[in-house]
């Protein structure tokens, strides 16, 4: 799972299902004595309208660590999930309109005449809208996009294919050794040339051609997909938010990343990006 690719979206819903959680241990009733219900007095209500909200709430974030997340009935689970704070703040509106409904065995607590809505139908109901809309505006609000956690700057990428000094896994090798030692003195024929001959002129190696782009770190404002280099649509990744992916390469305004896993892909939309 990667905790990076929660959203400020999902923060909101994770703080009003714990709200909701909350007030379903608060007086349903505005009253006072030792035998004020609250929600968990009645398993209709804190099934359908608190609990039901916090099972919303905790599938909507599985569905977004997840990089694959399963699907309930022909719905992603993160759809699933909103429907059940859709379901829960439908429940919570009602309730509070006629909250002896569900409740009537505590009617005669309160003398026969009815009761105001306490303090765990307000405080529920204001969860529950607050975490149905916070699940709907997610997808659709830029503001609610945006990474809920930023991720930690990466360390200066190396040169893509450079190999550390010394030579990849050879121990000692590139170790500088006295000056001039195996190299060709002045006036001195180099290696292979005849007794008493002038010093071989050796031929100069081609110079690789300039490159102006230098590999660098990025992180993209909101999922994008990454495509197959070969130039067709296919997807072979999703980059989340959060998440630091190494860009190797520059194809006019796409740009060629790799992912953690070794993957490599065109990110055709560059917009917003992180540099890090």
């Amino acid at each position: 799972m990667n905790i990076r690719s929660l959203t400020r979206g999902d923060g909101v819903v994770i703080g009003a299902a714990v709200l909701l959680f909350i007030a379903s241990f608060l007086d349903t009733f505005d009253g006072s004595g030792d035998d004020i219900p609250n929600a968990w007095d009645n398993l209709g209500l804190v099934m359908s309208m608190y609990v039901g909200g916090i099972i919303g709430a905790v599938l909507i974030v599985i569905a977004r660590a997840l990089p694959q997340p399963p699907k309930v009935v022909g719905l992603d689970l993160g759809q699933f999930g909103v429907a059940l704070t859709i379901f829960a703040a439908w429940t919570s509106f009602w309730s509070i309109i006629d909250p002896l409904g569900a409740m009537e065995e505590f009617f005669g607590s309160f003398g026969g005449s009815e009761p105001e809505s306490g303090a765990g139908l307000i405080l529920g109901l204001i969860a529950a809208l607050l975490l149905a809309a916070a699940a709907v505006a997610t997808p659709l609000v830029p503001a609610l996009k945006a990474a809920l956690v930023g991720a930690p700057r990466p360390a200066a990428p190396q040169p893509y294919g450079a190999q550390p000094p010394g030579g990849y896994g050879y121990p000692g090798a590139g170790a500088p050794g006295p000056f001039g030692a195996g190299q060709p003195q002045p006036g001195q024929p180099g290696p292979g040339a005849p007794f008493g001959g002038a010093p071989q002129q050796q031929a100069a190696a081609p110079q690789p051609p300039a490159n102006d782009f230098s590999p660098f770190w990025f992180a993209v404002p909101v999922a994008r997909p990454l495509f197959a280099e070969d130039g067709s649509q296919s997807t072979i990744a999703e980059l989340a938010p959060g998440t630091w992916y190494l860009a190797v390469e520059q194809r006019g305004p796409n740009l060629v990343a790799q992912t953690q896993d070794g993957r490599r892909g065109v990110l055709q939309d560059t917009s917003g990006i992180q540099r890090g």
